[in-house]
């Protein structure tokens, strides 16, 4: 490919998927006006190989689906700084390979221009059951995250998803030496390490109240499931369905949801909910960007559907 490369001068989109390419060779003075590189089902196996391609400066795309890669890391940037690899790269897309440790997502906050991530069917996404709280912990990781597996990131989620896990691990901050007195405030390496982070995000909403965090259960999603009754009045041929729904999840997700269920574009629906303590109320959710839990829904609830 690098032989042949002289002669396109001027070539912006390169796909080499299936190739039995295994090693990657550095592009000198050839390929620096490439835009989309796709090199997916390529057996790469280790992520250092990309440094070698790290510095075309205008790729915006970067296609390494089914590659084998394991780890991604930028060794010339510390925590909470900025790596000059990739400067010009928006859309990466990292599904179907081997990347277990939560580190490598980490590094990706690293990427100075990074705004779309497809990271599906990799083993770190396997250390959290519910994907609900998977996608919260990854849009917390990555600050300038806008598209997170194809679908959009709205400011409400992203606060959302930043003050959970300011809370989650406020705990772990603390124990590691973090402090409410900026002059003690000493969170150990490894802590930094783990959650680089975190310091910008208390800088951000301030640090995690002591009241926040004692005596409470990790704050996962799990503990959060409400058990909700969906129907929809007005078309009795659709059967109630009983969901188990997170109180973090916006009213725009529920619709998401209900699309598949019933095929009707989220657009055309209209929500409510009736309290199981107080029947015949009905409460309209009509804001898109709140969760659930900003209406004050309950275990018991009933959403009501119409359109």
């Amino acid at each position: 490919v690098l032989l042949c490369a002289p002669g396109w001068p001027a070539l912006e989109e390169l796909y080499l998927t299936s190739n039995n390419i295994t090693v990657l060779e550095r592009p000198d003075n050839v390929l620096q006006t490439l835009k989309l590189l796709d090199l997916s089902d390529n057996q790469l196996l280790d992520g250092n190989q990309l440094h070698l391609i790290a510095h075309l400066p205008r790729l915006e795309q970067l296609i390494l689906r089914n590659t084998g890669i394991s780890s991604i890391h930028f060794p010339d940037a510390g925590f909470g700084c900025r790596t000059k690899m990739f400067p010009s790269l928006k859309r990466l897309a990292i599904n179907d390979n081997k990347i277990s440790q939560w580190s490598s997502i980490n590094e990706l906050d690293k990427l100075p221009s990074l705004r779309s991530l497809q990271c599906h069917n990799n083993p770190f996404m396997d250390t959290e059951k519910n994907p609900e709280t998977l996608r919260q912990l990854i849009i917390a990781k990555i600050s300038q995250l806008e598209v997170l597996n194809k679908s959009e990131i709205l400011p409400a989620e992203r606060k959302g998803a930043e003050l959970d896990y300011r809370k989650i691990f406020g705990n772990d901050w603390l124990a590691a030496g973090g402090n409410w007195n900026p002059e003690k405030n000493k969170p150990s390496e490894e802590f930094l390490a783990a959650h680089p982070r975190y310091p910008s995000l208390c800088l951000k909403y301030g640090a995690p109240e002591e009241g926040e965090l004692k005596g409470r259960q990790p704050l996962t999603l799990k503990n959060q499931l409400l058990t909700l009754t969906i129907k929809c009045p007005e078309k009795p041929e659709q059967k109630p369905v009983e969901k188990k729904l997170p109180e973090s999840m916006t009213i725009q997700r529920v619709k998401g949801l209900l699309y598949r269920l019933l095929k009707v574009p989220g657009s055309e629906l209209k929500l409510s909910y009736e309290s199981s303590k107080l029947e015949g109320k009905e409460v309209e959710l009509d804001n898109d960007l709140k969760p659930l839990q900003f209406y004050s829904i309950e275990n018991g609830d009933c959403v009501l559907v119409r359109w």
